[in-house]
């Protein structure tokens, strides 16, 4: 694998640390420390902070796209592909815990600062919901895939906000455990009294 360039490595960098420690707190210098490089250096690639906030955009659309078409993949039905997607939960439960979910923590962050890159981030949802609700449609509940792809993604939200508020592993899993059983609540047979199939949102 040929060595990544200095500006890739700048992006990756600046990931990390705006994840860790928020956009507007990290500055320059602490990007240039982390990737080895001079402040000349830096600004030979990247002129200001929103510069690189838009090139940590991009980084983590690609990102979240090349991990749900792996999903898409690795999931043998609609339903294993789902769970893919609630037990990151759990396979990123330390992270969570320490910083929050990425993808809310810099949509909140940008949306308090105003700032005109919020909707490019919220963007990153969208690829989630769109790709949930896809999923759901498959399930039989076409007509409220994208409602209930939305609860889905603001149920983990709130487990994630939760995590990091209490650093509770064990309530991670028992949420994860609540939205399986959900889950499993939209493939049950058609209640005959009510004539719709069962759900949290029935």
């Amino acid at each position: 694998m040929p060595p990544q360039s200095t500006r890739n490595l700048i992006v990756e960098e600046a990931d990390a640390l705006f994840y860790e420690s928020g956009f507007e707190a990290t500055s320059f210098a602490e990007i240039a420390k982390a990737v080895g490089i001079s402040r000349g250096n830096f600004y030979h690639h990247f002129k200001t902070k929103d510069d690189i906030l838009d090139a940590v955009i991009a980084r983590r659309m690609g990102l979240t796209r090349s991990m749900l078409d792996g999903w898409q993949t690795e999931g043998e039905d609609p339903r294993g592909r789902i769970l893919l997607f609630v037990h990151m939960l759990i396979v990123n439960r330390a992270q969570i815990m320490d910083f929050g979910c990425p993808v809310g923590t810099l949509c909140s962050e940008l949306a308090k600062l105003d700032h005109t890159a919020q909707g490019r981030a919220t963007e990153i949802f969208g690829l989630y919901r769109d790709w949930l609700a896809e999923q759901i449609s498959e399930l039989g509940a076409v007509d409220r895939a994208e409602t209930l792809a939305l609860h889905l993604l603001a149920w983990s939200q709130g487990v994630a906000v939760m995590a990091t508020a209490f650093k509770d592993e064990a309530f991670i899993r028992n949420e994860v455990a609540g939205i399986e059983q959900w889950l499993a609540s939209l493939l049950a047979p058609r209640n005959p009294d009510k004539g719709h199939r069962c759900s949290l949102l029935s």
